[in-house]
C-alpha cells in the first residue's frame, strides 16, 4: 500500500506543479529558471493575494444544507492552512458576537488562525463595515480569495461590492455553503456573473505553489494536499490497496 501511495503522490505532484502558462513578466536566474513577477502575475501568488474568511461560526455552519458540513469545515481549514503556509494576509470577520451573543469562529479554524483577531460586525454585508474594508485596503492586495457563510448572503454581498470597486474576487466554491443547494448555486452564479473567478481549495494551493523548486513551501504543500484525510487521497489509497491484494 505504501508503494502505491508513494506513486500516487509523485504522479499528482507532477500534475499539480509542472503546468505554467507564459509569463507576462519574468526574470531568468543563473540556472536558467524563469521566475514570474509575483505581484504582476495574472495568477494567484503569495505576493498578490489575500484571504478573507467571513462568519465561520457555529450558528452558520450548523445551518448549511448545500454540502456535507464536516467536509465544509475540513475544506475551510485547508484553505486557512494554505494561506498561513504561503504567508497571505488573512482577514477574519464574525457577526453578532458582541451585539447578540453569537458564538465566535469555530475552534477548528481558530486553531489554524492563531492570534488573528476577528473583526466583529453588526452588518450582514462585511463590505459595509469600515473596519473590514480598511483591513482589506491595508493589505495592498487586489486579488481577494473570499470565503463566507452563507454563500448567498455573507459571501455574495461583500464579493459584489469588492468587484464593483475593481478587485479580483476568487470564491473558494468547495469551502462555502448555503441554506440550500439552490441558494448556494444562486449566490455563486450571481457573483460569477458579476466577474468573480471561482476556485477550489486544491486549485488554490496548486496555483500558489506551481513549482516543486519552491522549496520553502513544498513541505506544507505536500502535507496539506496529500493528507490521508483528503477524500481523493483516501479513495486513491483504498483503490491501490484493493488492486495490490488482487
Amino acid at each position: 500500500m505504501l508503494k502505491h501511495s508513494a506513486r500516487l503522490i509523485t504522479l499528482l505532484t507532477i500534475v499539480a506543479v509542472t503546468a505554467t502558462p507564459v509569463a507576462i513578466k519574468a526574470q531568468q536566474t543563473e540556472a536558467g529558471l524563469m521566475i514570474r513577477d509575483q505581484i504582476a502575475d495574472q495568477l494567484l501568488t503569495p505576493k498578490n493575494s489575500a484571504l478573507i474568511i467571513i462568519d465561520y461560526q457555529p450558528i452558520a455552519v450548523s445551518s448549511i444544507q448545500s454540502m456535507d458540513r464536516r467536509l465544509l469545515v475540513d475544506n475551510i481549514v485547508r484553505v486557512a492552512r494554505t494561506a498561513k503556509a504561503y504567508g497571505l494576509p488573512i482577514i477574519v470577520s464574525t457577526t453578532g458576537v458582541k451585539s447578540v451573543g453569537n458564538k465566535p469562529t469555530i475552534p477548528e479554524l481558530r486553531a489554524v488562525l492563531g492570534d488573528i483577531e476577528p473583526i466583529d460586525r453588526t452588518t450582514l454585508n462585511a463590505w459595509e463595515d469600515p473596519q473590514v474594508v480598511a483591513a482589506v485596503r491595508a493589505t495592498g492586495r487586489r486579488k481577494l480569495i473570499m470565503t463566507g457563510l452563507w454563500t448567498e448572503v455573507c459571501l455574495a454581498f461583500p464579493a459584489l461590492d469588492a468587484l464593483h470597486e475593481g478587485y479580483d474576487v476568487y470564491p473558494v466554491v468547495d469551502a462555502v455553503g448555503g441554506t440550500s443547494a439552490e441558494a448556494n448555486r444562486a449566490g455563486l452564479d450571481r457573483i460569477i456573473q458579476a466577474g468573480a473567478r471561482p476556485t477550489t481549495w486544491v486549485q488554490l494551493i496548486s496555483e500558489l505553489q506551481r513549482d516543486s523548486n519552491r522549496k520553502d513551501t513544498m513541505k506544507p504543500f505536500m502535507e496539506i494536499l496529500f493528507d490521508p484525510s483528503v477524500p481523493f487521497v483516501a479513495a486513491a489509497q483504498k483503490a491501490a490497496s484493493t488492486q495490490e491484494r488482487k
